[in-house]
């Protein structure tokens, strides 16, 4: 495809910022551009949400749940839910720090719950940075 001076244009399902000698590849300044107007409480709460969701399923708490187990790999994604929703607790404000607050605790109980030996109060995945938690 060629626009009406012959120069090839961008194939359209390649998108943005794709044309000959891009080999697809992404028009990294727009993306840079759009990613600069993305407020940082949106980019930390779609982590932790991303986080959590990640959780859950690895403590079989989706559909077929059982399938996709894996409290190792559980643990590691609640303690570094812990640590982001911690450090970013007074940078986002408690409007959007509660309910990541109250999202993280149930995970870590769901992970003591789905443990053959929990863990210690404090001992959890996460609770260095939150402190111990009790159902």
């Amino acid at each position: 495809m060629s626009d009406a001076s012959g120069t090839p244009s961008p194939s359209p399902e390649l998108g943005p910022g794709a044309g000959p000698g891009t080999g697809g590849a992404p028009d990294f300044e727009t993306m840079t551009r759009e990613i600069a107007d993305v407020p940082a409480v949106e980019v930390i709460t779609t982590v932790a949400v991303h986080l959590m969701s990640s959780a859950a399923v690895n403590l079989g708490l989706a559909e077929g749940g059982e399938d996709h187990k894996d409290l190792d790999e559980a643990r590691k994604l609640i303690q570094a839910l812990a640590g982001l929703v911690t450090a970013a607790a007074t940078e986002i404000g408690s409007y959007h720090a509660a309910p990541l607050r109250d999202g993280l605790k149930s995970l870590q109980l769901a992970f003591r719950e789905a443990s053959v030996v929990p863990d210690e109060p404090g001992q959890g995945p996460g609770e260095k940075f939150t402190g111990p938690v009790f159902g």
